[in-house]
């Protein structure tokens, strides 16, 4: 963590968590307005003269469409086609910035080095040189209109002011990612709480992804999923006509020749008090499945008051419509629900 942020945060009574991210003792669980550390964030910076065209060849997403003011979704794959991690691309003057989990950063580093190869591009772990943070609400517009100029208003949009991005991230209620130096996280982060913001925890975060139906790849889902079984081709996570990746042939093949069965819900549950947790990876069950394999599987899940869940599952469509998904030990019922984005209708 950027030691300037992890002082600031401190004085604001904050104590960092097993995830590398402030917690406050005292916040509550679901602020009108809101403003949350994200230090549990990770950022690679590619650069480079063939930074582009090295990047191109091994993400799902086509960075020809990158602008200065439009952020993308997108994943790295294995050559089976599944993800082994995904994240938020942006341009970010002569580089690109991946923002993804500290968890998954090490993995990715490694594999995106082992395919630099001869390529003019350098990749450099730049998590602790700028701050990552998210703003929940809308009561620090006007703060934010000040200090960027105008405020982001389509999904994946970014402003700039500076060395400093807003990024707007897709959900049905007013949420924004903000990442620069701790000096500007620490200015919008102030500015935010005089307009009535709260302190909040990362989970307010991550339950606000789960709700929107955005998916993260997490160390215990790593090699898990094609990205249409995530839904990454819904939130333009996924370019169908950029060419060669690593992974594309079968990416391409499930969404031209094959026939998508999994796909990922919004899931809620009730678990008695001494059950496990839904934990990422957590396996599903389903009495009508004919798979050798589990019928789905949890990507990520939140309790939102005692032993109430709501979670991201990817499960067997022909299983959810039976309407009898569980939770693997627990047994549970899943209630699911599609995401809010939907489905097509072909689907």
């Amino acid at each position: 963590m950027n030691t300037d942020w992890q002082a600031f945060l401190d004085s604001q009574g904050g104590r960092i968590g097993d995830q590398g991210a402030a917690h406050f003792d005292s916040a509550p669980a679901e602020p009108a307005c809101a403003v949350v550390d994200l230090s549990h964030l990770g950022l690679i910076a590619v650069s480079g003269p063939e930074a582009q065209d090295f990047l191109q060849g091994q993400l799902s997403n086509d960075l020809r469409e990158l602008t200065e003011t439009h952020t993308q979704l997108s994943s790295h794959c294995s050559p089976k086609g599944r993800m082994l991690a995904n994240f938020r691309v942006l341009r970010f003057d002569e580089r690109f910035l991946l923002i993804l989990p500290r968890a998954q950063l090490e993995t990715l580093l490694k594999r995106l080095r082992m395919f630099l190869l001869r390529a003019k591009a350098t990749i450099d772990d730049a998590s602790d040189a700028l701050v990552c943070m998210g703003l929940v609400g809308d009561c620090a517009n006007a703060s934010l209109t000040h200090a960027f100029g105008s405020l982001p208003e389509a999904p994946n949009a970014m402003v700039r002011a500076g060395d400093t991005a807003l990024i707007r991230i897709p959900d049905p209620s007013p949420r924004a990612l903000l990442i620069g130096p701790a000096a500007s996280a620490r200015a919008a982060w102030e500015a935010a709480c005089a307009a009535g913001a709260v302190p909040a925890n990362p989970d307010l975060w991550a339950l606000r992804d789960i709700r929107a139906g955005i998916p993260t790849v997490l160390p215990e889902t790593i090699d898990s999923f094609v990205p249409q079984m995530a839904n990454m081709q819904l939130i333009d996570g996924v370019s169908f006509h950029k060419g060669c990746y690593t992974g594309q042939e079968v990416v391409a093949r499930m969404q031209y020749l094959g026939k998508l069965k999994r796909r990922m819900y919004v899931a809620q549950a009730t678990l008695d008090a001494d059950a496990e947790p839904p934990l990422p990876g957590t396996l599903l069950s389903a009495a009508s499945s004919t798979s050798e394999q589990a019928p789905g599987r949890v990507v990520d899940a939140r309790a939102t008051g005692p032993g109430q869940w709501e979670m991201l599952v990817v499960a067997e469509i022909s299983a959810a419509e039976d309407g009898e998904l569980r939770l693997g030990d627990s047994g549970a019922l899943l209630k699911l629900s599609p995401p809010p984005y939907g489905f097509p209708a072909e689907n």
